[in-house]
């Protein structure tokens, strides 16, 4: 299970939200298996960060795909999306959650000695357990060496909900389930309202 190429990026925020639940991203000793992540898509999507165009902060969330967009939150918190898409269309997938895969020491250690999902179960902890920081922003995912994604196994199941903290968004967009989980495990930020998704042809029957 090797890194995964640029053309996976490549396709629209949502499918490749999909198919990041259980990726594995690398870095320095620590792996960590995607549970949950957020799709922010291109084109109207009001809870998008290039919802009114290009800045310094969100330059990078207008590709190319492959690449690491990362900001901070409240000026506490590194937020860690994958860009997505084509050069120039301005979208991403926020990595809410994940489960442990390698380095449980040094993870613990950068989360103040925690145990179980505590650990991962948030965006801000995965940055903090991966050992992030904002000079990593723009790093090609696909190079050995740095910030890497990885092939990973598929979880028997999906779930969808709506994404955490847009309030801002227009109504159908703060409703939309454009966050997605791994079913049957517990390392997932906030298990409610998510619902379990019948199939990936269904889902996408509705949202593509």
């Amino acid at each position: 299970m090797g890194l995964i190429e640029p053309s996976f990026y490549a396709r629209d925020a949502l499918e490749v939200a999909w198919d990041l639940l259980g990726c594995r991203l690398k870095h320095e000793g620590v792996e960590i298996l995607i549970t949950e992540v957020e799709a922010y898509r291109k084109e109207g999507d009001s809870a998008n960060h290039c919802r009114s165009g290009r800045t310094r902060r969100n330059a990078p969330m207008w590709g190319p795909p492959g690449r690491a967009y990362i900001y901070l939150c409240y000026g506490i918190h590194l937020m860690l999306n994958l860009v997505t898409d084509q050069d120039g269309e301005g979208a991403a997938v926020l990595i809410r959650a994940g489960q442990v895969g390698g380095g449980l020491d040094i993870i613990r250690s950068r989360r103040g000695a925690k145990e179980g999902p505590v650990l991962l179960t948030g965006p801000g902890k995965v940055a903090q357990a991966l050992g992030l920081d904002l000079g990593m922003n723009e790093s090609e995912l696909f190079v050995p060496g740095g910030l890497e994604l990885h092939q990973g196994r598929r979880p028997q199941g999906v779930l969808a909900g709506p994404r955490i903290g847009i309030g801002y968004a227009q109504p159908e967009h703060v409703l939309a389930p454009w966050r997605l989980a791994a079913a049957g495990t517990g390392w997932v930020s906030h298990p409610a309202p998510l619902e379990q998704v019948t199939s990936r042809a269904h889902y996408f029957s509705m949202w593509s």
